[in-house]
């Protein structure tokens, strides 16, 4: 199973406050932090609410 690596390269500073927790569920808490999280369907979801504000890799598990 595949993991992706989810990296914050934007400031959340004046963004809705839906892209705001977004990143926070997703463990992005400051610029440049990235997390590994599983690739399913949850996950894609929120990526695509915040694709603007983060870089996605896909990796190996």
């Amino acid at each position: 199973m595949a993991n992706l690596t989810i990296k914050l390269t934007r400031s959340l500073i004046g963004r809705p406050k839906n892209q705001i927790e977004t990143a926070k569920a997703l463990g992005l808490t400051k610029t440049n932090k990235s997390v590994v999280k599983p690739d399913n369907d949850a996950i894609r979801g929120m990526i695509k609410t915040i694709v603007h504000l983060v870089e996605v890799e896909e990796t190996e598990a």
